[in-house]
């Protein structure tokens, strides 16, 4: 609130004796700002739309029948992704090969394709059957569903591997249209690889 202090009403009379008139002073009464400012802030702090946490959605195998799941899929159908540190990846096709020879190394930026390409190879060797239908039905009549239904992606990290790595590969489940994916443990043998791939990249 805004004051205004003065003098009497004759002091604007000049002559001789008369007192000069003083001079008007104002002062701005800043404490009711002060209790809108808070009104304002509870306001806001009131009606800010929070924003709701966001699951993401993830296949996780069974921990009882992890391994026979697994050894449903068809080993000619399965593409393992392995990821290490330092945003490294790996993969390998089918069942990996007791001497480790179809261990291969990858980027985030190529493996997309070794996806595809792995894709469209199962589709390609699709036998038809009478389950078909039924699995058509249940994908609401999406053809592929069923010609890439051996297809089947096994997400390994590594304990050196990033959070956002792992994000980012799930991420390429879903932009690929990979329907069966699952995340699991590394195993001694891929383990030994991966470190050993590293190490030789290192010299």
């Amino acid at each position: 609130m805004a004051q205004m202090e003065g003098g009497g009403g004759d002091e604007h009379k000049k002559g001789p004796g008369v007192k000069k008139a003083k001079k008007l002073s104002t002062r701005v009464d800043m404490t009711p700002m002060v209790d809108l400012g808070f009104l304002l802030i509870t306001f806001f702090i009131f009606t800010t739309t929070m924003s709701s946490p966001k699951a993401m959605n993830l296949n996780m195998p069974k921990d009882t029948k992890n391994q026979e799941e697994l050894n449903k899929a068809k080993e000619s159908g399965a593409l393992t992704i392995m990821l290490g540190k330092d945003n490294a990846v790996y993969y390998y096709e089918g069942q990996l090969a007791p001497d480790g020879s179809n261990f291969k190394t990858a980027t985030f930026s190529t493996i997309r394709d070794e996806i595809i390409s792995k894709r469209n190879e199962v589709i390609k060797n699709h036998v038809h059957d009478d389950n078909c239908p039924k699995i058509w039905a249940e994908n609401k009549g999406d053809k592929t569903s069923c010609l890439d239904r051996d297809f089947v992606v096994v997400i390994k990290p590594d304990v050196d591997a990033t959070y956002k790595n792992t994000v980012d590969i799930l991420d390429e489940m879903t932009i690929n249209n990979v329907k069966r994916y699952a995340m699991v443990d590394i195993t001694p043998q891929e383990y030994q690889l991966v470190q050993a791939t590293e190490a030789s990249g290192k010299k």
